[in-house]
């Protein structure tokens, strides 16, 4: 790794990072000013603020201490990395947890595993005495069903070892939790507490039947939107992330895009892959060839060495134009920058990122934008 790269700091509005830059510089540390948006020739209202890797320990310290700076919640400050893997003991939990284990050994991130159960029993309208039998019969199955999840925890646990000692896993330090609770619930709950740099989970295959789909608990998860999610799917077969070669990258060309964009290269920087830019349109036009055509030289121009592309997606059909186009291009895993949505938003206008979750056996990396 070059240590005189460039890295992003912070992204910060123009005028902010004007006096960030000052602050810096009068420390004898050299900084660049970036547009975040290259497709328009503006200033737009976020810029990052880059600096060389060398001086980020400096950087870091500086910010700190610095009486505005020190409580900005954009400066990245170091804090225990973490990957929380949520599983339920199925084959493509196990599968999740090999990715994901390869993923931490990379970034020297301990994993949390996470398993979550639903107590059936619900309080009904019920007489004092049955409230007391009720209540009783409750507590015993509440103590079984927990004692059933920890003896299912601990055998996971040992076949995790197991793989660790043949060979078959890396050698990372995880810990698990169980939990009782809403599985989507409990887990944007625990990445709240934890703030993993990612969320691994498996999902189901497009094959399953459609009300096997209704309320996916990885869909819920993504369509919160505050955290990067990997959602891998049952038929997914790779074990190791650098056997990925080429990554489809949806882009609207939104500012956030290369934000979400800048944020999934830092995840994955260690790893070489080619790039895939899609964009999904009713009607293509020299315009949006002029636009996919710029993001990929700022790609090349930022992340030197990708092979970088781009298609066409014609809005209509268009998961089925996807899926013709993952298999001309040997797309091993998509790319969607990901906002957080309301409900309603979420019932009667699905993202892209939902509605491929939902009918595609690719697995899909959620980034929040």
């Amino acid at each position: 790794m070059k240590k005189d790269r460039l890295i992003t700091l912070a992204i910060h509005t123009y005028p902010k990072a004007l006096i960030l830059k000052g602050i810096l510089e009068s420390q004898g540390i050299p900084v660049a000013i970036q547009n975040v948006n290259l497709l328009k020739p503006v200033i737009s209202p976020g810029v990052r603020v880059r600096i060389h890797e060398k001086d980020l320990p400096h950087a870091l310290e500086i910010l700190e201490n610095d009486p505005v700076f020190g409580n900005s919640e954009i400066a990245e400050k170091p804090q225990k990395n973490r990957i929380l893997i949520p599983i339920d003991f199925s084959d493509y939990s196990l599968q999740a947890c090999r990715l994901g284990f390869d993923f931490a050994a990379a970034h020297q991130a301990e994993v949390v595993l996470l398993h979550t159960f639903l107590s059936p029993f619900s309080m009904g309208s019920l007489s004092l005495a049955e409230t007391i039998s009720h209540e009783l019969k409750e507590s015993e199955e509440h103590k079984m069903l927990f004692a059933k999840a920890n003896r299912e925890m601990t055998s996971f646990c040992e076949k995790i070892h197991q793989l660790m000692t043949e060979g078959n896993l890396p050698s990372v330090p995880f810990i698990y939790r169980v939990c009782e609770g809403v599985p989507e619930d409990t887990i944007i709950l625990m990445a709240k507490e934890l703030n993993p740099s990612l969320i691994v989970m498996g999902s189901r295959g497009k094959t399953r039947k459609e009300i096997d789909l209704i309320g996916s608990v990885t869909a819920e998860v993504v369509d919160y939107g505050n955290f990067p999610v990997f959602a891998i799917p049952e038929g997914f077969t790779h074990t190791h992330i650098n056997e990925i070669k080429n990554v489809a990258f949806f882009t609207n060309f939104d500012q956030q895009d290369l934000i979400s964009l800048d944020t999934f290269m830092r995840l994955f920087e260690n790893y070489s892959f080619g790039i895939m830019f899609f964009h999904i349109t009713e009607k293509s036009d020299a315009w949006t060839e002029i636009k996919l055509a710029g993001i990929r030289d700022y790609c090349q121009s930022h992340y030197p060495g990708r092979e970088i592309g781009y298609k066409i997606v014609g809005e209509e059909n268009f998961l089925d134009n996807v899926e013709r186009l993952f298999q001309e291009s040997a797309i091993d895993v998509m790319v969607v920058p990901n906002r957080k949505r309301n409900i309603f938003a979420r019932l009667f206008n699905p993202s892209i990122a939902h509605k491929m979750l939902f009918h595609s056996d690719t697995p899909l990396i959620a980034i929040p934008s």
